[in-house]
């Protein structure tokens, strides 16, 4: 009962992913595609542990462990971005409009 579990909750975040990876395609704009990117980083890891507890092998743990890490620091120099593209496209929407 525990695996029909596990691994239904596996389907469920590959579904999540799929709309993900369409929304980073299509997002309307930078900021959506952004925020949709580090959601799928963080729905990545939710099924990296949960892999981990359907095959009890403890080495994905650690592989989860370094991907957070990892997509902790890419998160971070994305925001330091974010304001750049936010003022750029004041600018822009400013020079639009006389």
């Amino acid at each position: 009962m525990k695996i029909i579990l596990l691994v239904s909750m596996q389907y469920i975040l590959l579904f999540f992913i799929i709309i993900l990876v369409l929304k980073i395609l299509i997002g309307p704009t930078r900021i959506d595609r952004v925020i949709a990117l580090m959601i799928l980083s963080s729905t990545l890891l939710a099924l990296l542990v949960l892999y981990a507890s359907i095959t009890e092998f403890s080495f994905y743990l650690d592989v989860a462990l370094v991907y957070d890490i990892f997509g902790f620091l890419g998160l971070l120099a994305i925001a330091r971005f974010v304001p750049k593209i936010l003022k750029h496209k004041e600018e822009d929407d400013t020079n639009d409009h006389p």
